[in-house]
């Protein structure tokens, strides 16, 4: 049976959350750069002209502040169980793919909680083990572990024991 034939049982889509749109991040730019020439420009009128360039120096370093945030917003997990396996594929900032295949039936989803601010999600099996969802929040983290232990569990009784039916 073709990958894409097979029945899924999980799929998700992880993306680091960004609160601020592009809009809102050219508004938010804008206003800053508007009010750091109007402040700037106050100095220059009082004699203090050396202070103008620090102006223009904040704004250009919250802007490569908001670029490189916006970068590592680019990065992604997808993970799929399907009948005869879960993938992970994982894409970085610089798009480069990396993909890990687990058989369902001996994977285990470990969910470390350390306290209610800070858990870790990772898939183990053989030996192995990958973190997912690095970026998450820990409420995001809690919801993708839960979520992917159901999964496997409905998975468990029609897959791997088709005759329990």
């Amino acid at each position: 049976m073709a990958d894409s034939d097979a029945q899924e049982f999980y799929h998700a889509e992880l993306r680091p959350h960004r609160s601020l749109p592009l809009r809102g991040f050219g508004i938010v730019m804008a206003v800053l750069a508007l009010g750091s020439f109007l402040i700037g420009i106050g100095f220059v009128v009082r004699g203090a002209w050396p202070v103008m360039p620090f102006f223009g120096l904040d704004v250009g370093l919250v802007y490569l502040a908001f670029r490189l945030s916006y970068r590592s917003a680019r990065q992604r997990e997808h993970l799929r169980l399907t009948e005869d396996a879960l993938t992970l594929e994982r894409v970085d900032v610089y798009g480069e793919r990396r993909r890990w295949r687990f058989q369902p039936f001996w994977l285990r989803v470990i969910f470390e909680e350390r306290d209610p601010d800070s858990n870790r999600l990772s898939l183990t099996s053989h030996g192995k083990s990958v973190t997912v969802g690095s970026f998450l929040g820990p409420a995001e983290r809690r919801k993708v572990a839960f979520s992917l232990k159901d999964a496997l569990s409905l998975w468990r009784r029609r897959v791997a024991s088709p005759d329990s039916e």
